[in-house]
């Protein structure tokens, strides 16, 4: 399965800004997750939307190059003490050791997340009942079946808000309060705007790549239901019932969306992590080749000749410890989205722990 996403994933909306109402409460937020928190494009395409394939070789010519221009420019005299046997034996005795031993961890992790998905009779019966209940539930909310497909089922799940706050906006079109209709007007805009957003980037993603996950880390939801609670404390007098119920619909929608997506977030976490204990383990066999050929034959003596300028021990051991290395890199280009995911998505629900666009 490829692990690339969606080019569109982070695609900048036409509508971003904040607009103050009553109170200094921001109701419109960005509609994307970069904006909202202002980071930088490149910052999160290189953790979390490019390929992590991709990052792992922009890594490896990274480590190549540092190595071939410092033995080349910044320290020439580690040419002679790479000549010696007993430098290269050094590195690359350390590199086998290395490549083993992490071998070993990354398939005890891969056997202990499998090892989450297995169980009795009865903890598998209750998973699935737990399933079931929270399909029918949400089902309630939907006209028709709900989703098997995880893309499906959140695209719902946002076209249900979509509606139910247009619904929402409609039923204070006639409301004396200004600034109940004002606020509601807003906050319809800015729920819309975000619902097509995240509905687009769901349209055909597929499950195993990131462009699932991403679109719906777009959809602030937590922030929706904190305004829906707000809306419904500051205009109680003036809400009439329909109103109210329409709230209460809505915030019930937005909550399932939470529990979906980190549902969702712990399925993909287990699928990368099964990715990269696969890729982990294909790379470990050349680079134990490679690692072990440095040993065996180009160990105990001098590597002479230069070639483009550089002499050819600097591209022979520059090239085997960059491919001895690849099992840490793939490791750190994966890690490296699934721990900015997990910082991102640590509360559930109307809570903010970072720096943002409140």
């Amino acid at each position: 399965m490829s692990d690339g996403s969606r080019s569109d994933v982070d695609a900048d909306p036409e509508s971003d800004t904040e607009i103050e109402t009553g109170g200094n409460t921001d109701i419109s937020t960005a509609n994307t997750m970069r904006e909202r928190a202002d980071e930088s494009r490149t910052k999160l395409w290189v953790m979390l939307s490019a390929n992590r394939l991709v990052i792992t070789a922009v890594l490896a010519l990274g480590v190549f190059t540092a190595f071939v221009s410092i033995g080349t420019f910044v320290v020439p005299e580690f040419v002679s003490t790479l000549q010696s046997g007993d430098t290269k034996s050094t590195l690359f005795s350390t590199m086998l050791g290395a490549i083993i031993t992490g071998t070993t961890l990354i398939v005890t992790i891969s056997q202990l997340v499998i090892s989450q998905e297995n169980g009795p009779l009865g903890d598998q019966h209750e998973r699935m009942s737990n399933t079931m209940d929270f399909r029918d539930y949400v089902s309630e909310l939907f006209d028709g079946p709900t989703p098997a497909d995880p893309s499906a089922f959140l695209r719902q799940l946002v076209d249900e808000t979509r509606r139910q706050t247009k619904a929402l906006r409609d039923s204070v079109s006639g409301h004396d309060d200004e600034d109940l209709r004002e606020e509601i007007d807003e906050f319809t805009d800015s729920v819309t705007g975000n619902a097509d957003e995240v509905g687009d980037q769901l349209d055909g993603a597929t499950f195993g790549t990131f462009g699932v996950l991403f679109a719906a880390l777009n959809f602030n939801y937590g922030w929706k239901i904190f305004q829906v609670e707000r809306l419904r404390h500051d205009h109680a007098d003036s809400i009439d019932e329909e109103t109210d119920l329409l709230l209460s619909e809505l915030r019930t929608t937005l909550s399932m969306f939470g529990p979906a997506r980190e549902h969702i977030k712990t399925l993909y976490f287990q699928w990368a992590l099964i990715n990269l204990s696969q890729l982990i383990l294909y790379v470990a066999v050349p680079a134990l080749v490679v690692t072990g050929g440095m040993l065996s034959f180009f160990g105990s003596g001098p590597i002479l000749g230069t070639t483009l300028g550089v002499q050819n021990v600097l591209w022979l051991v520059g090239g085997a410890f960059t491919v001895s290395l690849l099992p840490f890199l793939l490791l750190v280009s994966y890690i490296a989205r699934i721990a900015t995911v997990a910082k991102r998505t640590l509360a559930i629900g109307p809570f903010i722990l970072r720096d943002s666009q409140r």
